[in-house]
């Protein structure tokens, strides 16, 4: 079995391979969306908007400025950090939760996040939230650029 899936693998890379032109040859073996090849010197800006905290440090309205980091955000080197290294990976740190992903039913409180603006060269408008377990996830991905709240 191991030996079908690697051998499905080689001919499949080998096969996307081939069908990239020449001149747009790219170091990838797979085609990556523009967003994330757009260059690091590109200036993200998001508006965070943290809501039902319980701490008057982790609530507000912070603007987050990266590449250089900056803006009103009390974590931005850190913040522009953490989307830099998802970004690497590959991830999307503000895509929703699939459509139909079953979640654990726990509750994590109460915290709502907005964030806005532009990353990677295109719009931003997510919502999170700590409603169940995987909204729990997709928040603790995102720290520092929303609050740990688990402190």
């Amino acid at each position: 079995m191991l030996r079908r899936l690697v051998l499905t693998l080689s001919v499949s890379a080998a096969a996307l391979a081939g069908a990239v032109p020449v001149a747009a040859a790219s170091p990838f073996p797979f085609p990556l969306p523009l967003p994330l090849l757009s260059s690091p010197d590109t200036q993200d800006r998001l508006t965070v908007t943290v809501a039902e905290t319980g701490n008057a440090r982790t609530e507000g309205r912070f603007e987050l400025e990266c590449g250089p980091s900056g803006g009103t955000h009390p974590s931005a080197d850190a913040a522009c950090a953490r989307l830099d290294e998802l970004a690497q990976e590959g991830r999307d740190p503000f895509a929703p939760v699939p459509e139909g992903q079953m979640c654990t039913q726990q509750m994590g409180g109460s915290e709502t996040a907005h964030i806005t603006g532009t990353w990677r060269g295109r719009q931003v408008d997510a919502t999170f939230s700590r409603t169940n377990g995987c909204e729990i996830s997709r928040w603790q991905t995102i720290e520092p650029v929303l609050p740990n709240t688990r402190s």
